[in-house]
């Protein structure tokens, strides 16, 4: 932590990466969606003003510049040109944007039944979509393997069991990925890193479980094991990872070639590509990460003296991340006394961790700028937080917004179309926010704000 004595005269604490700003008006862009832009301080998304835009639909409000997702979208699929590059419908998934994901070629990765028939929803052709998930149950197995999903990522001995079951009762034969662990520590919180081995997901290569899982797979008449699935976190910059991943995962391709007579055709090195909160965070164009991993392959294959598979990832978080920002009102402003004579100005706002989680449950930093006016105040250290009864309440921790920030201005939050959405709640019986697609100056709702009725709906006391 480092101190900040601002132009007004406020004193405070902020981490060492945040940087007092010499117009706290301006953007970021690196960290908003391409069309973001302030006019006389107010910011536009998708050539609508902000203040307009939400006075149809009032704050909380998710808001998606439609144009960023598919560019980004875009990015990735030529990026990785001859990958099948799979969108993680975990980050953020309604049928519009599966709809846009199949229109953009991409192909769809689902882990739940409801991700499932949402996807179906959408017209998006089951045998590009994909199956995830550690504790799949024999009724969303016969549901995927009847929908004709193209590969299914198995978790665990059970679940062989339980999808060769359903294969025989339907009669076909289904495509499988075996999910394996690496053991490699990502450099990522804890909570979100997963290929270390003390974790739920996968088959871990160093036991031989993963071994034992592809020899159980191959012995199934109706199963069909195209690969290995490697997965090793979320919000990762560094490729460091994917490389020892890959020495180790395609050693286990190459024994399985060699011993049980297989040559598997695929391999999915997962996603987790890191995008920008704030300034501390410098996230990699989708063909250099592809130009990165691909070489790592390749030169392990070389090594190896086996064919370079057909690879595919899986980014979620890289493509919605930065196309979304959230929308909120200021309801009350104070100062709050801290050790040392420093104080912290701390903002309420009328939404919190029941439409971002992210920061109380993975200390995630996020950024946040006046959105509804222009000021001519010097720039104050505060914190975001939200109106629900927790302490951890916390929207954006540390960010410098103008000192003489109001209630009723509106303050946007960008970068939060990954899981702000997909993990929002009905904490202290909160209505979860709409969700806005902007494009060339018109808005719609793609998903409507919960109502009250939507709350007691399952209430049947």
């Amino acid at each position: 932590m480092s101190a900040h004595v601002s132009p007004g005269g406020f004193t405070g604490t902020s981490p060492v990466w945040l940087r007092e700003p010499a117009d706290v008006n301006a953007l970021v862009p690196a960290l908003w969606s391409a069309s973001a832009r302030k006019a006389d301080g107010v910011l536009h998304i998708g050539g609508l003003a902000v203040p307009d835009l939400v006075a149809d639909v009032n704050t909380p409000a998710y808001v998606l510049d439609e144009d960023d997702f598919r560019a980004r979208a875009r990015a990735f699929r030529d990026g990785f040109a001859g990958y099948d590059v799979y969108y993680a419908g975990k980050a953020f998934l309604c049928t519009s944007v599966a709809r846009w994901v199949a229109e953009e070629g991409l192909c769809l990765d689902v882990c739940s039944d409801g991700e499932l028939t949402v996807a179906l929803r959408a017209g998006v052709d089951p045998v590009r979509i994909g199956y995830h998930g550690n504790n799949k149950t024999a009724m969303e197995l016969r549901r995927a393997v009847d929908a004709g999903v193209g590969r299914i990522i198995v978790d665990s001995f059970h679940e062989i069991e339980r999808l060769a079951d359903v294969a025989r009762q339907l009669g076909v034969t289904q495509g499988v990925m075996v999910r394996v662990t690496a053991g490699v520590e990502a450099h990522t919180h804890e909570f979100i890193a997963t290929a270390h081995e003390d974790q739920k997901f996968g088959f871990s290569i160093a036991s031989g479980d993963a071994f034992e899982a592809a020899s159980r797979v191959l012995a199934e008449d109706g199963l069909d094991l195209s690969g290995l699935h490697s997965h090793i976190g979320s919000q990762i910059f560094d490729t460091s990872g994917w490389e020892v991943a890959a020495r180790r995962v395609l050693a286990l391709h190459a024994r399985i070639g060699t011993e049980l007579g297989r040559v598997l055709p695929e391999l999915d090195l997962g996603g987790g590509f890191g995008i920008a909160y704030t300034t501390q965070d410098d996230p990699s164009d989708p063909a250099v990460l592809a130009e990165q991993l691909t070489k790592i392959v390749t030169g392990e294959c070389a090594v190896l003296g086996i064919a370079v598979p057909h690879l595919s990832i899986e980014p979620g978080r890289a493509i919605v991340g930065p196309a979304m920002c959230t929308v909120y009102t200021v309801g009350t402003v104070k100062e709050v006394a801290l050790d040392g004579g420093a104080t912290r100005t701390y903002v309420s706002v009328d939404g919190g961790m029941s439409d971002n989680i992210r920061t109380a449950l993975y200390d995630a930093d996020y950024s946040c700028t006046l959105a509804s006016r222009v000021s001519s105040a010097a720039p104050v250290l505060a914190r975001v937080v939200g109106k629900h009864c927790e302490s951890g309440d916390i929207v954006v921790k540390d960010e410098f917004l103008p000192g003489d920030i109001a209630p009723g201005d509106l303050v946007a939050v960008p970068g939060t179309g990954a899981y702000g959405r997909s993990m929002a709640s009905n904490y202290n019986h909160a209505l979860r926010p709409p969700v806005v697609a902007v494009k060339d100056g018109r808005a719609r709702v793609i998903v409507r704000r919960e109502t009250v009725d939507d709350l007691l709906a399952t209430d049947v006391g």
